[in-house]
């Protein structure tokens, strides 16, 4: 195998909610179930990658959402400068995951087939489908295809030895899901094939889906792929902070090790 990866979780904003918007049929003991938004940086002495893009301030109003810590920051807490990054991985195209567009000026961006038919096509003709799209981002997207900078898969695929990406469908038609070999085996980073811990422990999905009977099956996947089911990190879950230590002791609530035990 190859020298394993870390990997990393940077929070860079919220999102106050209650728990019967987080499920399918709402939660009969509805309360304040909140959603962080993450990007993650997955890294060896070879390679390192940044996945999915995040939004920004200007994002963040528009939507009702809390920045917390600017992405770029986030990333030079853990020393990369986005402006050296070459390879970021884009598990779909929703607004909170393919924003900051110019934020890497020298990447090539990994990209499901499916999803840039998905997000470019007949379905964003419907409201409740694009909702969570921005025009502007899928147009920038268009832009780096035309540049030359977007590697296109279709399906499951290594990227590198001990890294690969999954087609797993569900949220999107196109959602792609990341495996990364680490110390403690295979870690899978869900994005939001699982917003939350109990999507995937209750069998409740979120409900913003594209396909239900897929999401559902995804998260058997997402299981399958991992070691051990406590290496399945979903796509929004603030326990996610607290069930893996801090990077730093400068970091905590901020950014969490992965590939760390637990705590």
């Amino acid at each position: 195998m190859p020298a394993p990866y870390e990997v990393y979780a940077i929070r860079y904003a919220r999102h106050d909610r209650s728990a019967r918007d987080n499920f399918i049929g709402g939660d009969e003991h509805d309360g304040p179930m909140p959603l962080d938004y993450f990007v993650w940086l997955v890294r060896n002495d070879a390679r390192t990658y940044v996945v999915d893009t995040g939004f920004d301030g200007e994002v963040a109003r528009s939507r009702g959402r809390q920045l917390t810590t600017p992405v770029g920051d986030g990333l030079a807490a853990l020393g990369v400068d986005p402006a050296d990054v070459e390879d970021v991985i884009v598990t779909h195209m929703h607004y909170d995951h393919a924003g900051n567009h110019r934020l890497f000026p020298r990447a090539r961006y990994h990209l499901q087939d499916a999803e840039m038919e998905f997000c470019t096509g007949r379905c964003m003709g419907h409201p409740v489908l694009r909702q969570a799209y921005a025009a502007d981002d899928v147009s920038e997207m268009v832009r780096k295809v035309f540049d030359g900078r977007v590697a296109f898969h279709a399906g499951d695929d290594e990227l590198a030895p001990g890294l690969s990406l999954h087609h797993i469908g569900g949220h999107t038609r196109g959602l792609q899901a990341v495996r990364v070999w680490t110390r403690r085996g295979w870690l899978v980073l869900a994005s939001d094939a699982a917003h939350l811990y109990a999507n995937i422990d209750q069998g409740r999905p979120f409900p913003i889906v594209q396909d239900v009977a897929a999401m559902l099956e995804g998260h058997r996947t997402l299981k399958r792929l991992a070691a051990d089911d406590d290496l399945v990190i979903p796509g929004h879950d603030p326990l996610v902070l607290q069930r893996f230590p801090a990077a730093s002791p400068a970091l905590v609530g901020h950014v969490a090790r992965l590939d760390a035990d637990p705590v």
